[in-house]
């Protein structure tokens, strides 16, 4: 990969805490450190809608690159704008970037989940090559009619971390979810299923954004008052690194309630501290975690949910972990092992980003 030609488009600042953004800001980090100049392009505006703003920054920004530049842009600053995309692709070397399919967001209607389609078939069939964060995600892409040949999986990176050490030996079980409150986390199922576990011991934190989807994160927020949970379910907001961290290292389970995940980087990141997982069968996370590591139940069935997680909780604050709890966590530890770091990932990301643009090569500045 040239050293002065790589250009990657985000919609809005990088430094968003989601796991798309993460992904994107690794892998960045990743190529700078290996001396690759790669120069980032935040994107203004509204996305995937693409409102004035956005389509004047994309179609501005695209017509500012040299010609024969390698482009990578995030399939959510670029899948529902096709007829911004289409006349770059014979000028610039443009691959997608594809976290998670548009129509792939819970809560479409029939007819936006078809016009999400034919519009992101319409925006990849103008890219020369599309890298997906998953090989499930890889799969959705060609059934878009995107060619084998033009598609590379690469998956996400895990730091190394030391196993979890709990909420401490007095104190309940406590659960963690890491997402951001949107309809597509699934957390209104997970306070359903926590409803039926009220006479259990535990304690939930939810963390993570809570203005991605206000109307949502508002409308839990009241389901857990009703529910008589409020002082046993946490939501402390998007939280930094650090404090994701220390948020891992005192829990007990981590559980994600997904409907549909292109990967799911915080699954690996429990796996990487020994956390039984408990989650859903929705897109790429049976890819994702290890059959003997996690117990994964139908995206929405909160029955199923609490299910799972009864299974994993002691029937008394400060018990040892249940037999399952204490397989799982087994199995994940086993796991970690076997997970890429970012150096691998990045190296992958690299290789890939070549693969697909050696065709046109000669065509560079």
């Amino acid at each position: 990969m040239s050293a002065a030609d790589l250009h990657f488009l985000v919609p809005g600042p990088l430094d968003q805490r989601t796991g798309g953004y993460i992904y994107d800001a690794r892998i960045v980090d990743g190529l700078r450190r290996r001396r690759r100049e790669v120069a980032v392009h935040e994107l203004a505006g509204e996305f995937p809608a693409g409102d004035a703003r956005a389509r004047s920054s994309l179609a501005g920004t695209l017509a500012g690159l040299p010609a024969g530049a390698r482009v990578v842009i995030d399939g959510l600053a670029m899948g529902a704008l096709p007829e911004l995309v289409r006349p770059e692709g014979a000028r610039l070397r443009l691959l997608a970037l594809v976290h998670l399919l548009l129509a792939d967001e819970t809560g479409l209607d029939a007819a936006q989940h078809d016009r999400f389609v034919a519009l992101e078939r319409d925006a990849l069939a103008a890219c020369t090559g599309v890298l997906a964060t998953s090989a499930c995600t890889a799969e959705r892409v060609a059934e878009l009619g995107v060619a084998a040949a033009a598609i590379r999986a690469v998956p996400p990176g895990t730091d190394p971390a030391p196993p979890a050490a709990g909420p401490g030996p007095d104190a309940p079980p406590r659960l963690l979810c890491v997402a951001s409150v949107t309809p597509r986390k699934g957390q209104d199922v997970l306070v359903r299923a926590l409803e039926r576990l009220a006479d259990r011991p535990w304690s939930c934190v939810c963390a993570g954004s809570l203005s991605r989807a206000p109307a949502f994160a508002r409308a839990v927020e009241r389901q857990v008052r009703a529910a008589g949970l409020a002082a046993r379910i946490a939501f402390p907001g998007e939280c930094d690194a650090e404090a994701v961290a220390a948020l891992y290292d005192a829990s007990s389970v981590f559980v994600l309630p997904s409907h549909a995940e292109g990967f799911g980087m915080v699954l690996t990141e429990a796996l990487a501290r020994g956390l039984p997982v408990v989650s859903t069968t929705g897109g790429a996370i049976p890819h994702t975690v290890p059959a003997d590591a996690g117990l994964l139940v139908a995206p929405g069935d909160d029955a199923a949910l609490a299910g799972a997680l009864a299974r994993l909780l002691p029937s008394a604050p400060g018990g040892p972990p249940t037999e399952p709890a204490a397989r799982l966590a087994a199995a994940a530890r086993r796991h970690a092992a076997s997970l890429p770091d970012w150096e691998e990932a990045t190296d992958k990301f690299a290789a890939a980003v070549a693969d697909l643009t050696a065709a046109g090569q000669e065509s560079a500045p």
